[in-house]
């Protein structure tokens, strides 16, 4: 077994931290525009907005990246 994830593993690790960022992006916009509360309860929206952020630091962990403060190149994932 390789010590180290080999090419393949870090370029899939880098699009699906790419995507779940897309995603965080886009639950701020819900958040930001106020469309959120035609989708969810209070309660629900922040306990979706908890996995989103779990999701992001799980990735950019794999994926081998800081935690970028403004993403702003980023597009909605939806």
């Amino acid at each position: 077994m390789p010590a180290k994830p080999g090419p393949r593993f870090d370029e899939m690790s880098r699009q699906w931290c790419d995507l779940a960022e897309r995603r965080l992006v886009y639950y701020a916009g819900l958040y930001q525009s106020g469309r959120w509360r035609r989708y969810y309860t209070p309660q629900g929206f922040a306990q979706r907005i908890i996995d989103v952020m779990k999701a992001v630091t799980i990735w950019r962990g794999l994926a081998g990246r800081a935690p970028a403060s403004d993403k702003n190149d980023l597009r909605p994932a939806a």
